[in-house]
């Protein structure tokens, strides 16, 4: 089946773009945006656009911390036929140029939220290395993906009060992820292992660079995956020099400390610390000041999982008391943290994604969701 983006050259198979080169129902290609203030008085807010061809599936959802409430918005249709076709319902995302300028927008519909608001690059992208996790002979997630920093401006309403999107203040955080991991409805079969993850995204945002790292570990915390780069931000999307930064460097190791609250599986202190390829060290500590709660983006939510068939069209809302959720209910384990960052005199603003699930011996975990003592 041919479609509109077959005209330019891009194909990676000799199969039209409609037809993903595997099978696997868990093929997915994925937006993911966040906005972030310079103090925590403001507000947070995150954005997911996913499309899962061997499941005919596109959802997306946008969601906003303000004062203490967690507000969400999903949505989900039969997937198009066409790639270029980014709306579900009122929501949408646009390309308006390529790695340097997007566009978010919300429509009035029953969650009280909308929005419009416009990404510009200070950065160019950052390609993280190819993530491939096993758990025995089973692959669970195989992964390419790209982090940019940048800036908001525009606005966001919730019930009719408006926030005013400040690009002075307003920090922005998105990656671009495909390839294979666990979505959608399980599949039938023989039963897999509990599950297992310890996870941590770490990109920090300094006056004049930016700086990333990234972490997966085992049940007894072996690294699977980490790494750790640092790249020069600018002032304005015009800046930007290309796709890639010819600045951009890789670290040649990196590491991390976490001191969790009592009875949580969320980090209240972390010290990063990064080695150049010249041998020298810089530790950074991280401050959380405010909590996003992942499923707002449909991350582990029990109604709005990634690539779950809805029907041809569907939308919802849900909205959270951040103060009152159980932090060791499975569907809340996945946050972000808002985090103030400090290293050689420099302070920073950034956000440290967490998961952990399941057993993590040098966190003092032993169980699918026991919380730290």
């Amino acid at each position: 089946m041919l479609s509109r983006f077959d005209e330019y050259l891009i194909h990676q198979t000799p199969e039209p773009l409609a037809h993903p080169v595997s099978m696997d129902r868990n093929v997915y290609d994925r937006y993911w945006l966040g906005g972030l203030c310079d103090d925590a008085d403001g507000c947070y807010f995150g954005a997911s656009l996913g499309l899962y061809p061997n499941r005919q599936v596109l959802d997306g959802a946008f969601s906003v911390v303000h004062r203490g409430v967690q507000y969400a918005f999903f949505g989900s249709r039969r997937a198009p036929d066409d790639r270029e076709q980014t709306e579900i319902g009122p929501f949408r995302l646009d390309v308006i140029e390529p790695m340097r300028t997007l566009r978010l927008r919300l429509e009035p519909n029953d969650s009280g939220i909308t929005c419009d608001l416009v990404f510009s690059a200070r950065s160019a992208c950052m390609e993280e290395d190819r993530q491939v996790l096993r758990r025995g002979r089973f692959t669970w997630m195989d992964v390419t993906r790209f982090t940019q920093f940048g800036r908001w401006e525009g606005e966001i309403r919730i019930d009719g009060a408006c926030i005013a999107i400040d690009p002075a203040r307003m920090h922005g955080i998105r990656d671009r992820s495909w390839g294979r991991r666990n979505v959608g409805e399980p599949d039938q079969g023989v039963p897999l292992p509990s599950p297992q993850a310890s996870f941590l995204w770490m990109p920090l945002i300094w006056p004049d660079h930016a700086s990333l790292a990234v972490f997966f570990e085992d049940a007894q915390g072996r690294p699977l995956h980490a790494e750790g780069k640092t790249l020069p931000v600018y002032a304005r999307a015009d800046q930007v020099p290309g796709v890639e930064d010819p600045r951009a460097q890789h670290m040649s190791g990196v590491s991390r400390r976490l001191r969790y609250a009592p009875g949580t599986r969320r980090a209240v202190q972390a010290t990063l610390t990064m080695l150049d390829v010249d041998g020298g060290s810089r530790e950074i500590t991280l401050e959380p000041l405010l909590r996003y709660q992942m499923k707002g983006t449909g991350y582990g939510h029990p109604a709005w999982r990634h690539g779950t068939w809805k029907g041809e069209l569907a939308l919802g809302a849900d909205r959270w008391q951040l103060d009152t959720l159980d932090p060791l209910a499975l569907e809340n384990l996945h946050i972000q943290q808002l985090v103030r960052c400090h290293s050689n005199g420099q302070t920073g603003i950034g956000v440290m994604e967490q998961l952990c699930i399941g057993p993590h011996a040098p966190s003092g975990f032993a169980k699918l969701n026991d919380g730290a003592r």
